[in-house]
């Protein structure tokens, strides 16, 4: 008896064009959703310690709004609220945006708890050498911060892989796209699933581990 002659593995090999293609998607859509959210987050974090009220008030609600709802109403407000409006988005568009912008969120709260977590005599000390606020920020306070919650936003890049399995229901073909799609070729509930899961935990697993030794490499730098 060959691995062949196993059903599951059988199926695997069989439809691996469709998995390959899932895991394609899947992982596009979790690197743009952690950079994009990496960025807005920051700009977020920024808003919610500003000296400006209608600013910090801007960037609560942004906060609060999209932590306190779920995820697939906003993907569903993206690509399917929008169009009342005269604003169309591909699926894979809209996948993108909602994973964005609902990563931004998350990471604008990380990203505020670093900055307050760096020494406020750090900057102090770059003031009363003559930097501006603006270069203390850039060069002393914001290379710390993001280093130390470097494990924090790795952690988001494994949630948006597998939150990521939302966007097939607007048709993005993505694992869970492609796992309903052999399911009703083959009329095969369960194996398509299964496989589907191994490849979730195998994609998150190894970014766990790769992230893990990363910071191992920080932390050794920095007892050095």
């Amino acid at each position: 008896m060959s691995l062949m002659d196993i059903p599951i593995l059988r199926m695997a090999y069989d439809y691996r064009d469709f998995f390959l293609t899932g895991i394609k998607y899947t992982l596009l859509l979790s690197v743009i959703g952690v950079f994009c959210g990496f960025v807005l987050g920051i700009i977020v974090a920024l808003m919610r310690m500003s000296p400006w009220r209608v600013l910090r008030w801007i960037a609560t609600l942004w906060v609060e709004f999209l932590r306190g709802t779920p995820m697939l109403v906003q993907l569903f407000l993206i690509h399917y609220g929008l169009t009342k409006y005269g604003i169309e988005f591909t699926a894979v568009q809209s996948g993108a945006i909602t994973l964005s912008i609902n990563s931004s969120a998350y990471l604008a709260e990380t990203f505020r708890a670093g900055i307050q977590g760096v020494d406020r005599g750090q900057s102090e000390a770059a003031r009363s050498l003559g930097m501006r606020p603006a270069m203390t920020f850039r060069y002393i306070v914001l290379p710390q911060a993001i280093k130390a919650v470097l494990p924090a936003i790795g952690n988001e890049f494994i949630t948006i892989i597998k939150e990521s399995s939302i966007v097939s229901m607007i048709g993005v073909y993505d694992l869970m796209f492609q796992s309903r799609s052999i399911t009703t070729i083959t009329y095969e509930p369960m194996n398509p699933l299964i496989i589907a899961a191994l490849l979730y935990f195998i994609l998150t697993f190894t970014l766990s581990r790769l992230l893990g030794r990363f910071e191992r490499r920080l932390n050794a730098s920095d007892n050095r």
